[in-house]
């Protein structure tokens, strides 16, 4: 320890020549510093300062921006799910009004076959009524000319009717 103490180039050693060099050279470089370095670099952190607050901006009214689409975006859906909802159910209510129209013109056009099927069946019945009216008037025509033929005996009367019948029924 008796070497840093003695006089000569010791570490705890103190030179004033060299002190006040090293304090000329800090301050002339802290003068040239400010004059020539500082203000760019100020400057570039200014502008720095500036872009990340303008780009803090974008990108807020970027977010606001693509909040506002999304609930657009969502309400347009809505709009438009209640619209196919709409739609659906006019379809199914047209489905239905159109299948109960059918069944009405079915029914009717089944009601317009029904009553001329009985057209038709009155018809054909009362052209056959007609035909064994027809058919009964010429056997009676028939009958009373051969009765009027005959004797007009009981008993001969009795046995034409009965022959009259025989022959009626085999035909």
């Amino acid at each position: 320890m008796t070497f840093l103490l003695a006089g000569g180039g010791g570490l705890l050693s103190f030179n004033t020549g060299f002190a006040i060099w090293i304090l000329v050279s800090l301050i002339i470089f802290l003068l040239v510093m400010m004059k020539y370095a500082v203000p760019p670099i100020m400057t570039a952190l200014t502008d720095r300062e500036q872009n990340i607050k303008e780009s803090l901006e974008a990108a807020e009214k970027a977010i606001a921006k693509a909040e506002k689409i999304s609930k657009d975006n969502e309400k347009a859906l809505r709009e438009a799910e209640a619209k196919a909802q709409q739609i659906r159910k006019e379809a199914v209510d047209e489905a239905e009004l159109i299948r109960v129209e059918r069944i009405n013109k079915a029914k009717e056009e089944a009601d317009q076959i029904i009553e001329q099927a009985k057209a038709t069946i009155e018809q054909e019945k009362k052209q056959a009524l007609d035909e064994l009216r027809s058919e009964v008037a010429k056997l009676a025509v028939k009958s009373a000319s051969i009765i009027i033929d005959s004797e007009l005996d009981n008993e001969k009367n009795k046995k034409l009717v009965d022959k009259f019948l025989t022959d009626l029924s085999k035909n």
